[in-house]
């Protein structure tokens, strides 16, 4: 079974010389990877705002979800990687919307990213089922 490459121009490209592809998916299961609060349009963060950056990473997430014929639905995992403890609340009220019910399992961690970036979202999905 081989790997398949999943790019839409409705999420951020990574840049050039940045080894990563959007998603991979190697039979039912499609891994997009990490999605920040940046607009596919302008390549910028979508505001200094945690719950914007939130909503942003999550379309982004779904966008390429969709390209690769999957939906929230699908998903098993989503990983939250966020800059600060203190965004927790934000992140959690915006991702709750977004998300709906019934939640994946999830995980949500504190590291580093790049300047004006507060969080980064990647998800596990099985499609076709």
């Amino acid at each position: 079974m081989s790997r398949t490459v999943v790019t839409t121009p409705k999420a951020p490209i990574p840049p050039a010389g940045v080894p990563l592809s959007q998603a991979v998916c190697k039979g039912n299961l499609v891994q997009v990877s990490g999605q920040t609060g940046v607009a596919p349009a302008t390549g910028k963060p979508v505001s200094n705002s945690v719950a914007e950056q939130t909503e942003q990473a999550l379309r982004n997430v779904f966008a390429i979800l969709a390209e690769a014929e999957a939906g929230v639905e699908d998903v098993l995992m989503l990983r939250v990687y966020l800059t600060d403890v203190a965004h927790f609340t934000e992140m959690n009220e915006t991702y709750s919307r977004v998300v709906g019910e019934p939640y994946p399992a999830r995980t949500t961690v504190y590291v580093g990213l790049p300047a004006n970036l507060l969080v980064e979202i990647d998800a596990l999905a099985v499609r076709g089922e």
